[in-house]
C-alpha cells in the first residue's frame, strides 16, 4: 500500500527552487576569521624590542664617544693630575692657651700636606728629598712660626668645642696662606692634641 504524501489545508505550497540568476548568500565559517588581535599584540611586540634594541645601541655608542653627538651630552671624563705633594711633619708645640687666668695649655703636633713646587723643567724644588737644604729647614721655622701665633690667640673652650678643631684647621689653613705665600698647604692633620686646663 502506498501512501501518498497529504496536504493540510491552510499549508503553503512546497518552495520552489530559487530561480538560478540569484547568487545564494556566502557564509564564512567562523575558524577562518583572521586573528587581528594576535596580529596586533604581535606588532606591538616587535616595535617595542626594535626600539630598545636601537635606543641601547645608540646610548652604547654615545657614552663610550663612538657616535659623534652635539652638545655636552658624551662627553669624556676630565682625567686630574694628582699634584705631588709631601709631607711636613713638625716637632710637638706647646703652647699657653688665651683663657682667662694663663694656666690653659695645648700641647698638639701637627703634620701639612703640601704641595711640591715643581720648575719649569718638571723637577721637584722642595721636597722630603732636601732635607739638609736650608730653604726647607727656614720654611719649616716659618710654619711653626705661624702655627704658635694662631695657637697663641685659641681658648680652651673654643677648641673643646666640637666643630672647634675644624674652625682651627681653617684658621691655621688661611693664616699659612697668607704670611707663606710660596708654601701650597692642603690639608693639616692633629697627630697629636691635648687640651690641659
Amino acid at each position: 500500500m502506498a501512501t501518498s504524501p497529504t496536504v493540510l489545508a491552510g499549508a503553503s505550497p512546497a518552495p520552489s527552487p530559487a530561480p538560478a540568476s540569484a547568487p545564494a548568500p556566502v557564509t564564512v565559517p567562523v575558524a577562518a576569521k583572521f586573528p587581528v588581535v594576535q596580529l596586533l599584540i604581535a606588532v606591538v611586540a616587535g616595535v617595542v624590542i626594535a626600539t630598545l634594541g636601537v635606543g641601547g645601541g645608540v646610548y652604547y655608542l654615545a657614552h663610550t664617544g663612538r657616535l659623534p653627538v652635539q652638545g655636552g651630552a658624551a662627553q669624556k671624563p676630565e682625567v686630574f693630575a694628582l699634584s705631588a705633594t709631601h709631607a711636613m711633619v713638625l716637632e710637638p708645640l706647646l703652647v699657653n692657651l688665651a683663657d682667662a687666668g694663663g694656666s690653659s695649655y695645648l700641647r698638639v703636633a701637627l703634620t701639612l700636606r703640601v704641595a711640591d713646587v715643581v720648575d719649569k723643567k718638571g723637577a721637584k724644588v722642595n721636597g722630603e728629598k732636601n732635607k739638609d737644604d736650608n730653604g726647607t729647614e727656614d720654611s719649616v721655622a716659618a710654619v711653626r712660626d705661624t702655627a704658635l701665633t694662631v695657637l697663641g690667640r685659641q681658648t680652651a673652650d673654643g677648641l673643646l668645642a666640637p666643630d672647634g678643631k675644624e674652625h682651627l684647621k681653617i684658621e691655621l689653613k688661611a693664616t699659612l696662606a697668607e704670611r707663606n705665600a710660596d708654601l701650597k698647604v692642603e690639608e693639616i692633620f692633629f697627630t697629636d692634641f691635648l687640651v690641659q686646663r
